[in-house]
């Protein structure tokens, strides 16, 4: 079980009702933390693993199926980051289950909010041709909240295969 919590203005555009109650995620890289970023020539989703802040971009269309897109990436990039098969079946299993909320973490806003200007800027720029592109270069992303680390570095710890370095 897994929570993808949305910004206000994610939440208004899925038209999206929150449960009462929140729930702990069951999931190694935790709740995630989402929003739409009114960009050019694309509207995308850009969504933050909250324990290792690995991002995901999504396109914004077709809200209806955001939740499903948004496995598939995390399923994508995981695999994408040298995340072994059988770890990446584990988490996403844990992840068939996914509800919307709202934001609850400041410090994970923080952190949203930065790499929000990444995306913005590599998307204005037209250096990545893909989304895909876009998001590779977000997971070598340093940040400050995970101990000035890379984001896919933090997620493969929190997955169970440490990073390895060349001696």
């Amino acid at each position: 079980m897994v929570t993808l919590r949305c910004t206000k203005k994610l939440l208004r555009r899925l038209r999206a009702s929150t449960p009462s109650e929140a729930r702990p995620p069951t999931t190694a890289l935790g709740d995630w933390y989402a929003t739409i970023l009114h960009t050019r020539p694309h509207h995308v989703v850009l969504c933050v693993s909250e324990r290792s802040l690995l991002s995901v971009v999504l396109p914004a269309r077709e809200p209806d199926t955001l939740t499903s897109r948004f496995q598939a990436a995390v399923k994508e990039h995981l695999l994408t980051i040298g995340v072994p098969p059988q770890t990446v079946v584990r988490e996403i299993a844990e992840m068939q289950e996914i509800e919307l909320g709202p934001t609850m973490s400041r410090s994970v806003l923080g952190s949203l909010r930065e790499l929000t200007f990444a995306v913005e800027f590599g998307l204005k720029s037209g250096r990545f041709s893909t989304l895909e592109e876009l998001q590779l270069y977000l997971s070598t992303y340093i940040m400050g909240a995970i101990g000035m680390r890379y984001t896919s570095e933090a997620a493969l710890e929190l997955l169970g295969d440490p990073p390895h370095t060349c001696a």
